[in-house]
């Protein structure tokens, strides 16, 4: 079949549990995380590969509620208000992205209302990377997977949100004393999850193996 999962014949260590096990969380229950568990999880990003190991990453990290709720509000208005300019051709995008902003697998959430970019996550942590860098991309990528897993490992729930490099836009984008010379390239919230979304199905088939 082409969608799916394999995986029955796997070795299920408990690394490769992990794997299947995480899921993009986007309702948290309203409990802090220990700071030192989020400096456990970021060491586990630290550990992930970088171009010619130059590890490019800065983590600059919310826990404070009202703070989170500030970027949330700004971030939206100037993803939307970006959109808006492209006028009536980007209306469909306008809508796609509205719906992505409030995005409710369950229904309407308070929570989520009041924050719409990061759901009520009690912990957002933006990742940038110097501006300009060929392979930066690539390696936040793998740096935030490491940071995902771990979370989950760790009986934490995550969501990467894109919507977190609108940031640079905002009118308090100074509160995180992020340098000119950095440019954030993606955002994670972290928490303990209070929904269990189920597995997407997987495209199977996409490999190619070459003789």
């Amino acid at each position: 079949m082409a969608n799916g999962v394999a995986g029955e014949k796997i070795e299920k260590t408990e690394t490769v549990k992990i794997i299947y096990a995480r899921r993009a969380v986007r309702k948290y229950k309203d409990k802090p995380v220990d700071r030192k568990l989020i400096e456990q999880v970021l060491d586990a990003g630290r550990m992930a590969p970088s171009a010619m190991n130059k590890q490019p990453w800065q983590f600059y990290v919310l826990t404070k509620r009202d703070m989170i709720q500030s970027f949330s509000a700004e971030i939206a208005g100037v993803a939307l208000k970006g959109i808006l300019k492209s006028g009536i051709s980007g209306m469909k995008q306008v809508i796609k992205t509205a719906a992505g902003l409030l995005h409710f697998p369950h229904g309407i959430d308070l929570h989520a209302l009041k924050d719409p970019v990061f759901y009520g996550a009690p912990v957002v942590i933006f990742l940038s990377a110097p501006r300009g860098s060929e392979w930066a991309a690539l390696d936040i990528g793998m740096c935030a997977q490491n940071i995902m897993l771990a979370a989950k490992s760790a009986g934490l729930d995550t969501c990467p949100v894109g919507f977190g490099k609108y940031v640079e836009n905002t009118k308090i984008y100074y509160r995180l004393h992020v340098p000119a010379t950095e440019e954030v390239r993606l955002a994670i919230i972290m928490g303990y999850g209070d929904e269990s979304p189920e597995m997407h199905e997987r495209i199977r088939d996409n490999v190619l193996f070459i003789d």
